[in-house]
């Protein structure tokens, strides 16, 4: 069994390569995708630590525990000019199903060597398993988009939170009925409270958002907020996690929650900035009541 704040092994034995990722079911089965960052760490002049870009992994499984490795889903180019050019940026791709056009579609942040584009890549595919097909490179509704997350409302709007404002605000901006696109509408929540890794959800009408403060790859505490409304009255609460480390997040952070019967748990990534291909992962349980969230670590994920 794969232990929590450890590197994570697949059914092959070999390290799960699907870092500031998402778990998501889809017909009966749960999809994990992530960077795949099974390169050489090099440390840039500009004092950042990357592996050049390689592509988003995907692997499935029936019960979370035990998972497949599907391969890269949408990979990496050595094509000079590409959008997807092992050179630039690829992090926290997200997958939605769109039951109009029954087509999977990827968000990612999509970025130069210097994070200094910050823009967003699309993709879709006809399977969960890819091939995904890159769409666009874009930059949603004008604005910089660092670190982001889509959501799926209960009424089959879809939503891309994502930092911007140099990570100063975070912005939410409605999709278009395919999924491909923003429509225009957007708002924001958490102003100049720098924050990023947003990960939210809902729960008997209330959303949840929890996110994480800006210290590069070093860990520090989550905050999580909460509205009736998506687009307006979001209030920052507190620290959802409890127990020892909790002010460092477990020295995790955070990157999506997903739902397992009924249940909501906690996805972090355990950065190791000297050696990214060895970052670890925990899967955590939420409790969620009333405007009140814990999250609590436990040694291994019980799901």
């Amino acid at each position: 069994m794969n232990k929590n704040g450890t590197m994570w092994l697949d059914t092959d034995g070999n390290p799960i390569q699907a870092h500031g990722g998402m778990i998501e079911k889809f017909d009966g089965i749960y999809y994990w995708y992530g960077e795949n960052k099974a390169g050489e760490t090099v440390l840039k002049e500009n004092g950042l630590h990357r592996v050049d870009f390689i592509g988003f992994s995907c692997y499935s499984s029936a019960d979370c525990i035990s998972w497949k490795n599907e391969g890269l889903v949408l990979k990496a180019s050595d094509q000079p000019g590409s959008p997807l050019h092992k050179s630039r940026v690829g992090e926290r791709p997200k997958v939605l199903y769109n039951e109009k056009s029954r087509k999977y579609v990827m968000w990612f942040h999509l970025d130069s060597h210097d994070y200094m584009t910050a823009h967003t890549g699309v993709a879709v595919a006809d399977r969960p398993t890819g091939p995904i097909q890159f769409v666009r490179e874009m930059c949603p509704n004008r604005f910089d988009s660092r670190d982001m997350t889509l959501f799926k409302d209960t009424d089959g709007k879809a939503y891309l939170i994502y930092s911007s404002d140099w990570n100063k605000t975070l912005r939410i901006a409605q999709l278009t009925d395919d999924y491909l696109d923003v429509n225009g509408v957007y708002s924001h929540a958490f102003p100049e409270q720098e924050r990023e890794a947003p990960a939210i959800f809902i729960k008997d009408g209330l959303y949840y958002m929890i996110t994480s403060g800006c210290t590069g790859w070093e860990p520090n505490n989550a905050l999580f907020g909460i509205s009736h409304n998506i687009f307006s009255g979001w209030k920052l609460i507190g620290d959802p996690c409890t127990g020892e480390n909790a002010r460092q997040t477990y020295f995790g952070q955070s990157t999506y929650v997903f739902e397992k019967d009924g249940r909501h748990y906690l996805m972090l990534d355990h950065w190791n900035p000297s050696n990214l291909k060895e970052s670890g992962y925990s899967i955590l349980p939420v409790r969620a009541d009333n405007g009140h969230l814990t999250v609590s670590f436990q040694e291994y994920t019980s799901l």
